[in-house]
């Protein structure tokens, strides 16, 4: 079975968020199972990984949008390093910049990706048993493959949408239209809603089956999907729930190239201590204090804007009897804040942007992760997290609570239910008395670093897909 995952982001090729993480070890598991042969294919970016490995060019052509003409180069890179095979696909003035996201021209680059996939594919004739779409970005793809004839070799290729956050669907005015390529106008209710063209409403329409990135997001979907409500309930036969897992090669505290101190479960606890002290010692705070931290985005639908309230809170309603360190960047309105108790509290270290060997570091040497998520799809961090030993403590939404079970219902995590600091303050409370409670804490340590959340069991849940 030949399977291509269609994507904006692709970790360690470029990284903004989970989608990267994901798509960059969904393809690498399911090729170990026999049978199974999957790529990935993303643009092309001006990033240290393009230019530190070798690619060939595979197919170079031109697409046509709006009167105008873009090259379409393909290269693949040639060792196989990720465990599968990266397509890049570039397209000089649209896809040729240094970033995913955050450009004027958004809307017609992600049509230009897709346009030219589809390209590429059918003018060498390459005829894929699936096409997986990730997200909005590569939403429109069922739906040209369907109904732009110009794609005729490629109809009846399964197609399978995955819905890594709802919360962003790619809306764009009609304008747009002119540079999709040609299709029957009558398909226009296709790609339609709400009087806009939805690129994830037209993928949940058009796929042949769609998912979320677990069964509890799945859940919330259909009663929270900004508007897709009622079309997520009409085509609820081709939905379903799938966690997503962690590369358990590239997160094991054992063998982590990013850690001063490699540590196991059986030596966790002093593994774990010695990785702390030295995180302490560089920022400054007291290692026999609990350590808590936050790494993501500073986002709504991250709960960050609980963030300074949380730390002001903890802090004072503990007398200081507590480390917070957080890593994350986005709303500048939340970085000020922050920054600003950084100055406030000692035991307060505050790194903003985002380092991938700080964020390892920090799992290793927390003794509690916070993720007060309004939204949280499925969540990767609290999962790094139990795999480094750490304790989660998160909202009960999304795939946090398909993945931490409360210490009161025999599960080694702590939740909470209301989106508030308040709520997020009271379960610190409960994590500090935790702490306290040697045994407890070594017993909850041992726990979390005993979950399975490796890729195995789901690249075999999207390989029944597939299947079906």
């Amino acid at each position: 079975m030949r399977i291509f995952n269609l994507s904006i982001e692709c970790y360690p090729v470029a990284k903004v968020g989970g989608l990267a993480d994901v798509v960059g070890a969904l393809p690498k598991y399911l090729n170990k199972i026999d049978g199974v042969e999957a790529s990935v294919i993303m643009p092309w970016y001006n990033k240290p990984f393009v230019h530190d490995h070798s690619f060939e060019l595979v197919f170079d052509g031109w697409i046509h949008q709006h009167r105008q003409s873009f090259q379409v180069q393909v290269m693949k890179e040639r060792s196989k390093v990720l465990g599968f095979d990266l397509y890049l696909v570039k397209i000089p003035g649209l896809l040729d910049r240094d970033n995913p996201y955050g450009y004027w021209d958004e809307s017609q680059q992600f049509l230009a990706f897709q346009h030219g996939v589809l390209h590429w594919l059918t003018a060498m004739e390459i005829r894929p048993d699936v096409l997986h779409c990730h997200d909005y970005h590569t939403g429109l793809v069922p739906f040209m493959v369907e109904n732009c004839p110009e794609f005729s070799f490629l109809k009846g290729v399964k197609t399978i949408g995955t819905i890594h956050n709802g919360e962003y669907q790619g809306q764009m005015s009609w304008e747009m239209i002119n540079y999709f390529p040609w299709f029957d106008g009558a398909k226009w209710g296709l790609l339609d809603w709400d009087g806009y063209i939805n690129p994830l409403a037209a993928m949940i329409k058009c796929c042949h089956s769609f998912n979320a990135v677990s069964g509890g997001y799945m859940d919330e979907l259909f009663e929270n999907f900004r508007g897709l409500e009622t079309l997520v309930r009409q085509e609820y036969a081709k939905a379903n729930g799938i966690i997503n897992g962690i590369d358990t090669e590239i997160w094991d505290p054992k063998v982590d190239p990013f850690l001063a101190f490699n540590y196991g479960k059986k030596d966790a606890d002093s593994g774990k201590w010695k990785n702390k002290k030295e995180i302490c010692e560089e920022y400054g705070l007291n290692p026999n204090l609990p350590l808590f931290s936050f790494i993501g985005r500073f986002a709504g639908e991250k709960g960050a804007d609980f963030l300074p309230e949380i730390v002001w809170k903890s802090i004072r309603e503990t007398y200081g009897a507590l480390n917070i360190i957080i890593l994350g960047s986005g709303d500048k309105n939340i970085e000020n804040q922050l920054s600003e108790l950084s100055h406030s509290f000692s035991n307060f270290a505050l790194d903003l942007g985002y380092k991938e060997y700080l964020s390892h570091k920090i799992y290793a040497s927390s003794d509690f992760l916070l993720m007060p998520s309004r939204v949280e799809p499925c969540g990767l961090n609290q999962m790094y997290a139990m795999r480094y030993g750490t304790v989660p403590i998160v909202r009960y939404t999304g795939g946090l609570r398909d993945t931490v079970e409360d210490i009161s219902t025999g599960g080694s995590g702590l939740n909470f239910g209301e989106a508030s600091a308040n709520a997020a303050v009271h379960a610190i409370h409960r994590a500090l008395h935790i702490f306290h409670k040697e045994g407890l804490m070594k017993q909850l340590v041992q726990s979390n670093m005993n979950f399975d959340f490796s890729w195995e069991k789901s690249a075999e849940k999207y390989l029944e897909l597939y299947e079906k």
